[in-house]
């Protein structure tokens, strides 16, 4: 349904395009931007359907399945299809304010629902459907659900007293999300949406606790995201793909916001299992502009022929961890781009990157972002320093992108915001141009004799070795050190003997790193640990050592740097 544009409409679209017009102008951007203010927005009815009345043709999603066919979906396609499903939802009783787990894969009924129940004015909740079904109850009942769409295929996951939707094959006591079909196509909400109303709550990832609960209101994801495009690079028409899964908020972040602010096409490989090549073959076929994909991606694609893409996208971005050099260097020399790293949270939208047009530095993740006044704050004393400390927000100047809070704990939210900052729990270097370089996360970094260890910085150099695929470096319990570095290691399959291995990647590794940074133990896995999300849980990593050592005994797979010199 087309709908005119709005103050919101409006003050939104100003800001974009100023954004745009200071595409490569990091200075000019930084110094002129300003976050648009308002008390209602809705981003379905105010932006979306605003942009389909005025670009109806203009393709929104495009998925192309394991199997290769193809299909796209128009704005005006999707503004009128999620009206219907909206008009639906209402009828099953779904009201503003309601709570749904959104539980799908990457099909175009992702984008109709999150759209529909925008729309509503309802909370969205999309959750991962790798999820078990005891992770998906602690998040039914945390998040307060009082509805779930999912696949059919998963409902024997789903339990408690809740209206259930299937898409796909509806089981009993399910209403199948087919039904929507029939419902009118022109949707007129019932009142306006205050911005501060709740419009998301996502679960983090987990890497070292329960999953918290972030609460995102109507602008600070939907509007914050202005800064995730500009770093992105992703512009009007471009076609922009995003390896990301449904249920996290970096989906929202580049399949969802960026792009639909930027009001290019949102474009998905929805494959069955990952290879390297086809994704290339995929890229080039569809003329992907701008592509953004997480560290494991990357290093998979320099595992292949980076030649079979001819016309690499003009952007490149790596999100999700940071990407060790020699990722980007191998891109550069076959693609010609630089991969440019950024930084953010589910807390928030993009508040570090590398952006177009500037100079990057290997390894380093970029610079502050528009509207946002990053700071490092010294991790003993609080105080702002300019050399090395904690990632932080300056809250007196209230960037738009943050989110409101965890959803009812009220501690927590204190506690993420002590002394007028928003604490990330990530630390980080800044050099003389005002670059950010990743240290690690504040729980993962460690002394060995006194000496502070990034576990980021040795995983980047045992990266480098050519029978290496994963790494992951943790503190080992020492009596004489306190702790000394041990990496778990995934290799090739083809690496052959691990004693030679182990031989080769100790000698590579103290040829580019100073005696006190060596790693001294390797312990060869067949994987390392995960989130569902795919962060490498080393909170699980040092508890299994920690046990190791404590028992007395060897890993069967284990090396000692010791007998390699």
């Amino acid at each position: 349904m087309s709908r005119p544009a709005t103050a919101a409409t409006t003050a939104i679209r100003e800001m974009r395009d100023f954004l745009f017009d200071h595409a490569t102008d990091y200075e000019g951007a930084r110094a002129g931007f300003r976050w648009p203010q308002f008390d209602s927005f809705n981003f379905a009815l105010e932006w979306f359907d605003v942009v389909a009345g005025e670009h109806p043709e203009r393709p929104a999603v495009q998925i192309v399945s394991a199997d290769l066919s193809v299909r796209t979906w128009s704005y005006g396609d999707l503004s009128r299809r999620s009206d219907q499903v909206a008009n639906w939802l209402l009828s099953l009783g779904i009201r503003r304010g309601d709570h749904v787990i959104v539980m799908l894969n990457n099909s175009i009924e992702l984008w109709e629902v999150m759209l529909a129940i925008t729309k509503i004015g309802a909370v969205s909740i999309p959750t991962s459907t790798l999820l078990s079904a005891s992770d998906l109850a602690y998040r039914i009942e945390h998040g307060e659900a009082t509805a779930v769409v999912a696949l059919g295929s998963l409902a024997d996951r789903v339990g408690g007293d809740i209206l259930r939707i299937a898409v796909g094959d509806a089981p009993d006591a399910w209403t199948d999300f087919a039904e929507s079909a029939s419902a009118p196509d022109a949707f007129e909400p019932d009142a306006p949406t205050p911005a501060s109303d709740t419009s998301l709550l996502y679960f983090t990832s987990g890497t070292t606790s329960r999953p918290k609960l972030v609460q995102h209101t109507h602008v600070s994801y939907p509007v914050g995201h202005l800064s995730t495009m500009w770093w992105l690079g992703v512009r009007p028409e471009d076609v922009h793909l995003n390896i990301s899964s449904p249920g996290w908020a970096k989906h929202a972040w580049s399949s969802f916001y960026s792009p639909f602010l930027a009001q290019a096409t949102v474009f998905v490989y929805d494959y069955d299992r990952f290879d390297a090549n086809t994704l290339m073959e995929v890229m080039e076929t569809h003329h992907v502009s701008t592509f953004c994909a997480p560290p494991t991606v990357w290093r998979m694609l320099i595992q292949a022929d980076l030649g079979r893409l001819a016309h690499p996208p003009r952007e490149l971005v790596g999100a999700g961890e940071p990407l060790n050099p020699e990722v980007i260097t191998r891109v550069r020399q076959a693609w010609g781009g630089t991969i440019r790293d950024g930084f953010g949270q589910t807390e928030m939208t993009a508040c570090v990157g590398n952006s177009p047009g500037q100079v990057v530095k290997d390894g380093s993740m970029g610079r502050p972002l528009p509207g946002y006044p990053v700071v490092l704050l010294d991790p003993v004393t609080g105080a702002v320093t300019d050399a090395e400390g904690e990632i932080a927000l300056d809250l007196a100047e209230a960037p738009v992108g943050l989110m409101a809070g965890y959803y009812r704990d009220a501690a927590k939210t204190a506690e993420s915001r002590e002394g007028g900052f928003h604490h990330t729990g990530d630390i980080a270097t800044r050099d003389a141009d005002g670059y950010l370089t990743y240290i690690g996360r504040a729980d993962d970094v460690f002394k060995a004799s006194d000496y502070k260890i990034s576990p980021f910085e040795l995983e980047s150099v045992l990266l480098e070795h050519e029978l290496v695929i994963e790494a992951a470096v943790i503190p080992s319990p020492d009596p004489t050190r306190l702790s000394v570095p041990k990496a778990y290691v995934c290799l090739r399959p083809d690496a052959g003997d691990e004693a030679a291995a182990a031989s080769a990647i100790y000698a590579f590794a103290r040829e580019r790193l100073s005696a006190h940074l060596w790693v001294r133990i390797i312990e060869f896995v067949p994987e390392l640990p995960k989130t569902i999300s795919g962060k490498i849980r080393r909170v699980e990593l040092r508890a299994r050592e920690s046990e190791r050592v404590a028992a007395g005994g060897d890993a069967a797979r284990q090396h000692l740097d010791r007998d390699y010199r």
